[in-house]
Order: C-alpha cells, then structure tokens, then sequence
C-alpha cells in the first residue's frame, strides 16, 4: 500500500467529479455518517479503478480549503482511523489515516484500497460511487461486485468447496437468522433478490451461476462444516495438573457452524472457571471473584478463531486448560501488516479471514476488530491475574493466561 504522492492528492482535490475523492469540511454534523458511508464505496469500487479512493477532512466541496483555523489533531487522526476498526464496516476495509500539507494546508486524508472480498457493507447496505454521488447498491450494482470477487486473490476464507453444495447450507438458519442481522430491514423488502442472489452478495457462495459454497459459508451455514474444513473445531482439555502427562478430566472436541461452535466453547468455559466468595473483607456484602475472566478467555479464543490458518492444515485451535494457566494455540502465524516483532502492539492488525470476521461481527461475537487483545489484558489486569503472554511464531501463535 504505497501513500499516494502530493501531486496525486492534489489532482483528485482539484477533480470535483470524481468518484475517487469525498471532501469535507470538518468531521462533524452529518461528516462521520456520509464519510463512512464513502469509504464503503471506495472499499467496493464498482467502477473498477482499482485504485485508492481518499477522503479529505478540511476540503470544501468545490475543492478549496477550509478556513485557516481549521486544525488536523491527533483526535481527529484516530477517530477516523477506528472507522476501520469500530464494526461498522464489514468486511474491515484496508484503509491509512494520515495528516497531510498540501499547498501549504493541513489536511487529513484517509485512503482506502479496494477490497479483496466485495461486497462491502455499512451497518448491512452497499454503498458504491456514481460519479461524485454516493448511492446504494441496486441489486445489478451487487451481482457485479461479487462477480468482481470471482477475479480477485481470493482470501481463502472466500474461496469455493467444489465437492459441496446448496443444499449443505441451512436455508432457514440464513433467511431467519443470520440475514436479518447481516442486511438492513429496508434492503431486505426490496424486491429482486433471489435466494441464490444473497448468499452470494454476503460471501457465503462463490455467485449465482457457480453456486458452490465458500469456506466461510460452510462455517455460517453448514450443517455439518468439520466435513469439508477438517481443520474447524476447538480441542478443549481440561488437565489435573501443571505438566503435559498430567491426568486429563475433562476432553472435547467442539465443532458445529460459528454460532454453534462458539455458544457450546462459552458453555465449556463458564463450566470450569472458578469463582471464589470473600467473606472477610469487612464488607457487609461478599465478595465474588473468578480465577479468571470470562470476557478475556472469549477475546482471546475469538480472535484465535477468526485469525488463525484454514489452508494446508488440519490442526484445530487448541484450548488446554492446566491448574495454573490456559494456553490457546492457533495454527496461524502473524499475517500481512502484523509480524512476530509487532503482534499484539495497539494499532497493528491485519485480516487473513476477512469474510469470516465479517460474519463474527454480525453474529455479534465480535463488538470491534482490532481490540481483541487489548480487552483480553484489560479485563486481566482488572481480575488481578498476571500480564497475557505470547509465543509467536512464524506458523503458530501461543497465548498464555495465568491464574489470578
């Protein structure tokens, strides 16, 4: 991702009918809403730049300026940077946030890549540009963004089980459950979209006319994902001890759809974290404490998940629970932007599975992308446990949490 030169900028500035430019004045007032809505559609990039579209805060629409006291803070840099990270978006668009002095003036330009995996939605509609105009997504508008998917690098997530079919995805389960919480109601009513046509438009098959369903599909909707994507499950033990060879009392594999998967994993969880009661803190109350925090393992199991490598390898996430620590393996190692020197800093995130984090957002197991880690070592140091630890590797990730 090269940072477009002054010149470029400056161009697109100068070029009011572009459909490659969103300017405002300030981020405020309708600003944050119609701006999001514009980085979706550079996201999508329906006329097929295949190019970067920027939006400028502290340009008029005509091209000019903001007023001289108009001022590019460090808030308003990382406000517009969480428009990647807040949820709202899905898939998370690739995007640079950055202050820029362009003919002697400060401005903020965030430049946005076009997306591997369209169609790109905010809070469930596709928004694409005309021209200088935001609009939304007709369902022609669609069909020529997934079919836009078919040609790009597929991330594998997105890439067709060729053996399987239609009738391995849950029909009711997609229109009763997952679409009502992945597409807006008013899109929904519109008529024109077939049921082949949705599946398409949200990933879960490669498009219409070659109706095969995507890993990620068989992951959302399959009855029966372990068959095709051997490597979809979580080993869970629970060993009585501190050792490997220790006794083991508690042994599951849990497998399913994400929904599924996920709820039976909190189950599990829950059933073997231990809470304390303090009777003698001078309180008239007692005091409840867990040896650790639901929140934080969930986090961390969450974000092993939807991070970790489904290609070239059948191993599972592995969660062991010993007597004194947890230990959550992934089989992926640091992906993209994110290398074993900088995992886990604030900031730094990349998404090898960027349709399967679209779908965790909408099933709501994740709230913001980016902020796994960081809430995992919140809630942490907030129960009194020791400082998460990582083992990274190339082709592994090991997080280790202690007891408090």
């Amino acid at each position: 991702m090269t940072p477009l030169t002054d010149e470029a900028l400056i161009a697109l500035i100068d070029d009011v009918e572009s459909d490659r430019a969103e300017r405002k004045v300030a981020w405020a007032g309708s600003a944050p809403e119609k701006g999001r809505q514009a980085v979706c559609a550079f996201a999508n990039d329906l006329p097929n730049h295949n190019e970067p579209g920027v939006l400028f805060i502290g340009v008029k629409d005509d091209g000019t300026f903001a007023d001289a006291n108009f001022e590019v803070t460090d808030q308003l840099l990382q406000t517009l940077a969480d428009i990647k990270t807040d949820g709202k978006i899905t898939p998370p668009p690739t995007l640079t946030v950055a202050k820029r002095n362009l003919r002697g003036r400060d401005v903020a330009v965030v430049t946005v890549w076009p997306s591997d995996a369209p169609p790109v939605r905010l809070e469930g509609r596709v928004w694409i540009r005309t021209g200088p105009r935001r609009d939304q997504a007709t369902a022609q508008d669609e069909r020529i963004l997934v079919e836009k998917r078919r040609y790009k690098d597929r991330s594998f997530d997105a890439h067709p089980i060729t053996g399987a079919s239609l009738v391995e995805l849950s029909k009711s389960y997609f229109e009763n459950e997952y679409l009502p919480q992945a597409v807006a109601r008013d899109v929904l009513d519109l008529n024109g979209r077939s049921y082949e046509e949705r599946l398409a438009s949200l990933g879960m098959i490669v498009d219409v006319d070659e109706s095969f369903p995507s890993v990620a599909g068989l992951m959302t909707l399959g009855s029966s994902p372990r068959t095709w994507i051997p490597s979809f499950y979580v080993q869970f033990l629970r060993i009585d001890g501190t050792e490997w060879g220790d006794p083991v009392i508690d042994e599951q594999e849990i497998d399913g759809n994400f929904d599924t998967m996920l709820r039976r994993l909190d189950d599990k969880l829950k059933a073997h974290t231990v809470v304390s009661v303090d009777f003698t803190s001078g309180t008239t109350t007692e005091v409840r404490k867990s040896n650790y925090p639901l929140s934080a393992l969930q986090q961390l199991v969450r974000n092993a998940i939807m991070h970790r490598s489904y290609d070239g390898t059948n191993a599972p996430v592995r969660v062991y629970w010993f007597n004194d620590r947890i230990e959550i393996s992934n089989p992926g190692g640091p992906y993209g932007s994110v290398t074993v020197e900088n995992f886990g800093r604030p900031g730094i995130n990349d998404y090898r599975n960027p349709v399967i984090a679209g779908v965790l957002k909408t099933l709501g197991f994740v709230q913001r992308f980016g902020f796994g880690i960081a809430e995992a070592r919140r809630a942490l140091a907030a129960n009194g446990n020791p400082p998460l630890e990582y083992e990274v590797q190339p082709a592994n990730v090991l997080a280790i949490v202690r007891t408090a």
